[in-house]
């Protein structure tokens, strides 16, 4: 199926590693242009050697998204160097998981800062724009978290929470503009973020991450956890004109491991 994107501008953030290092491939494999943002050189280096190892060539930046001027200046660079944003792909940031046993307020604001905002400063500019021209989409990888209250991840799913909001108001905001916005949630995916999640569940259940890594393989219907290219798939076809009658959408991606009908 040609999703149309060849020649298409593609932003990726936290597009160094896990799911979004995996959705700028996916994006480039579809003839797209790639720009990816990480906050830390090193990652976006290694992120942007591998992708050439591939045969795919991709424009890298670093920022730190959780300041809105920075990540305004990213926006700025981004463009200057590689043209409008035709799609905006939202993956940098994750709130640390915690047993609601240690939670602190100052807990729930870093979650906000570290999920929330991440998004919001990089959407703001980027929607703004796209509105002005009358095209664009946008796809958030959010988290089930939000989705589903979970004891070890609450004040992260707070912030998801409040992005799949933000999501479908926007999407109703510029819709008039041309602008689609889309949310994926994924479930537990095997990324290196994987890692903390599992600590927090092994420490509030007293036993060790193996155990907890095995019993949540062995309660997903489809026989296994969702990779980073499981996910990456989802997102290009949102961002893709295939997709052109979907937005507002937040759509599950946890193999019907919780099985919802909204």
């Amino acid at each position: 199926m040609d999703l149309q994107l060849a020649g298409k501008h593609v932003l990726v953030t936290g597009g160094s590693r896990g799911i979004g290092l995996a959705c700028a491939r996916e994006f480039l494999r579809e003839g797209a242009r790639v720009s990816l943002v990480g906050r830390t050189a090193a990652n976006v280096d290694a992120a942007i050697a591998q992708l050439g190892g591939e045969g795919h060539a991709a424009l890298g930046h670093t920022a730190d998204l959780g300041d809105a001027t920075a990540a305004q200046a990213m926006v700025d660079a981004v463009q200057a160097a590689a043209g409008p944003i035709d799609v905006l792909v939202n993956s940098a940031g994750a709130a640390r998981r915690t047993p609601f046993g240690e939670l602190q307020p100052q807990a729930w604001q870093d979650a906000m800062q570290a999920k929330f905002f991440t998004y919001i400063n990089v959407m703001d500019p980027v929607i703004k724009r796209m509105g002005e021209r009358g095209t664009g989409a946008i796809v958030n990888v959010i988290g089930m978290g939000g989705k589903v209250a979970t004891t070890t991840h609450l004040a992260g799913g707070a912030a998801n929470a409040a992005l799949m909001l933000a999501t479908a108001g926007l999407a109703a905001a510029y819709g008039p503009r041309g602008v689609r916005v889309n949310a994926v949630n994924p479930a537990l995916t095997l990324t290196d973020r994987m890692a903390e999640g599992l600590a927090a569940e092994a420490r509030l259940r007293g036993i060790g991450a193996d155990e907890v890594l095995r019993d949540a393989q062995s309660r997903m219907p489809l026989g296994r956890l969702a990779t980073p290219e499981d996910i990456a798939r989802a997102v290009v076809f949102l961002g893709s004109p295939g997709a052109a009658y979907i937005s507002g959408a937040v759509v599950s991606m946890d193999g019907a491991a919780l099985p919802m009908v909204v």
